[in-house]
């Protein structure tokens, strides 16, 4: 009898990084944490490493460039969501500090803002997940779990 292999969900964040601020966004119109901040993100497509990924997602949601020097992994997250059916993540947070292109909101029909915040004062309408990994960044904590029983 074959082994049903376990699957998992991967995605790759941005902490946009500039004079001790950081770039949220916040959702909207998409069915998951609506009036939330997060980060600009997404899921990683199959044949796409975690940074392609973020260079892509990059472009598409603010119309930042960036390379892959620019990208800097500094935390992980396994990430249980009861959100979903298939409920394990891996994410993966990286730190840019530069990039090319105008900060854009490419996608206002899914963000209703884009906005740099002190990474001080962050919204309390931050999703919690999206916060534990801010602290991780901070705090130079590169390995963290979240919603696990």
């Amino acid at each position: 009898m074959t082994k049903k292999r376990h699957k998992i969900i991967h995605a790759s964040y941005l902490a946009l990084l500039k004079d001790s601020k950081i770039l949220l966004l916040r959702r909207h119109n998409t069915g998951y944490e609506d009036g939330n901040y997060s980060m600009v993100a997404g899921h990683v497509d199959p044949g796409e490493t975690f940074i392609q990924c973020m260079i892509r997602e990059a472009e598409e949601e603010a119309g930042l460039l960036l390379k892959p020097e620019d990208l800097h992994m500094a935390h992980l997250m396994h990430r249980n969501s009861s959100a979903t059916k298939n409920n394990e993540r891996v994410d993966v947070f990286f730190t840019a500090e530069n990039w090319v292109g105008e900060i854009t909101n490419k996608e206002p029909r899914k963000c209703d803002d884009l906005s740099w915040f002190d990474l001080e004062d962050i919204p309390e309408n931050i999703i919690p997940y999206i916060m534990q990994a801010i602290r991780g960044i901070k705090n130079g904590i590169y390995y963290s779990e979240y919603g696990w029983p």
